[in-house]
């Protein structure tokens, strides 16, 4: 009855359910549903526009471009300094905090020009073409612009309101997706391409700040010290783990660019680029219960444990059919997305989606974490995954190039996860072994397993891709729905 009486409320006034903050649940759902629709239509714009510059450019000059943008990337960390979670987290927690915006939009103007000064003295020292070099410094300008509008985005995630971060994001993509396709189409180069991003930045931003100023809080230069130490007091474990997990995330491209292995590296991130695209379902969940979790845990641990909890069955939920459709169906999507110069891309995108499925599972136990002020764990974690990703890449790359360059990734992923399990058994009140996952776990495996066998059977499997993803995720919900009767008039008898 509740449900449809939900139903009923959102059909006779969706404006409130989809621009207002009634309820806890109807402000995740809200707060989800913008975002989604957000990243849905930013990713598959962009997805579109990378897809058809690496048909048109090639894997070699599209390697020349994302072994820039790995570059950069690299230093993306100091436009931040991991302020932009520390605003969230603490401004939902205390209002009044606000107050402190304006020292930390100034401190951020610093930031950002640090990071600029630091890449564009590191390009001299990490290519010896000026065309990756003059890529690089085209490609620092647009991360820097870019990465400015976080911090406003951090304010209004506190509050919660995250439908206008979902607008700036479709209108910077929108802005992305224009000025890509129209260079590629008049004047195809890397160079061309890497303005085309900074024009679409600069005018997103323009537009961010002058919204941001007028209907929420005034932007004014503010100097004070003490605040700028207090912040980054907090922030800068996460500040630290950002640019270790930036490191893992990145440095194999930089070394596979800087070995000379342009062309491996566009394979490499070929499939790099759809792993992302899998990932926007955790990126969602992570965002919407942030705030929430954030409430929570000052308010009860009951609370807290409870959110907890349903974030990470909703993880498990996602994880383990991804891996398993992502392997079965790797050569398919590879050859629909791109063409057949990019067949070695196959290999690594199935050992890059068992990352994938680490990082959903990896999600609410980091996110536990933070909210509960151990952001120093995440740093370590961090720490020690990009120490072993460094290592294994040294060794890794240069023997398998690409393939190593994935397993590395896996492995490092799996470390951290496993670090930040440990963590949060030792340092939160979370139960993270609540018997309740392990159920979950077998319906989840026993559907996926399931899944598997009827989509690599050659009815499905040669029919179009998209068309055998439905069916995967159709066949999937109907079995989870089934292996959930079975498994709970199995319990309900063994209690008999």
């Amino acid at each position: 009855m509740k449900i449809e009486e939900h139903i009923k409320n959102v059909i006779a006034n969706p404006k409130s359910f989809f621009l207002e903050n009634i309820g806890l649940k109807q402000t995740i759902a809200k707060n989800v549903f913008w975002l989604a629709l957000a990243e849905g239509i930013t990713r598959l714009l962009k997805l579109f526009l990378i897809i058809y510059v690496a048909r048109v450019l090639g894997a070699t000059e599209y390697g020349k471009f994302t072994f820039a943008l790995a570059f950069v990337s690299l230093f993306v960390i100091f436009c931040d300094f991991g302020l932009s979670q520390i605003i969230t987290r603490e401004f939902s927690r205390e209002r009044e905090k606000e107050k402190d915006f304006s020292s930390i939009f100034s401190l951020k103007i610093l930031l950002s020009l640090g990071f600029l000064i630091l890449v564009l003295f590191g390009s001299f020292f990490i290519t010896i073409d000026p065309v990756i070099r003059g890529v690089i410094w085209i490609l620092a300008v647009y991360i820097m612009v870019n990465n400015f509008s976080g911090i406003i985005y951090a304010f209004l995630k506190a509050r919660q309101q995250m439908e206008y971060e979902a607008w700036a994001s479709i209108l910077q993509a929108l802005a992305v997706t224009a000025a890509g396709f129209f260079v590629i189409l008049n004047f195809p180069s890397v160079q061309n391409l890497s303005f085309s991003y900074l024009f679409a930045s600069i005018v997103t931003l323009i537009f961010v700040l002058l919204f941001f100023h007028f209907q929420f809080f005034p932007l004014k230069i503010s100097w004070k010290r003490s605040i700028w130490r207090n912040y980054l007091t907090m922030s800068w474990p996460l500040a630290m783990a950002v640019a270790f997990g930036t490191i893992y995330n990145q440095i194999d491209s930089v070394m596979m660019g800087y070995w000379g292995q342009i062309t491996q590296t566009g394979w490499y991130n070929a499939a790099y680029k759809i792993i992302g695209a899998t990932l926007i379902p955790s990126g969602l969940i992570f965002t919407s219960f942030y705030p929430a979790m954030s409430t929570a845990f000052k308010e009860s641990k009951e609370k807290f444990q409870k959110i907890w909890s349903y974030q990470m069955e909703i993880m498990i939920l996602l994880a383990v059919p991804l891996v398993a459709g992502g392997i079965a169906l790797a050569p398919r999507i590879i050859d629909f997305i791109y063409d057949s110069s990019f067949t070695p891309s196959i290999f690594a995108f199935q050992i890059l989606i068992l990352g994938a499925g680490i990082l959903f599972i990896s999600v609410p136990f980091s996110q536990a974490l933070i909210v509960s002020d151990q952001q120093k764990k995440i740093f370590w974690a961090t720490f020690g995954g990009a120490f072993i990703n460094v290592v294994l890449n040294l060794i890794l790359i240069p023997e398998f190039s690409l393939y190593g360059a994935a397993v590395t990734t896996v492995i490092t992923l799996f470390l951290i996860f496993v670090l930040f399990f440990i963590f949060v058994r030792k340092n939160t009140s979370i139960n993270t072994l609540n018997p309740k996952f392990l159920l979950i776990s077998c319906r989840v495996v026993l559907a996926s397993a399931l899944m598997y066998f009827i989509i690599t059977k050659p009815l499905i499997y040669d029919l179009n891709v998209l068309l055998s993803i439905s069916i995967g995720a159709i066949i999937y919900i109907i079995s989870l729905l089934i292996f959930k009767t079975i498994l709970n008039h199995f319990i309900y008898e063994i209690k008999k």
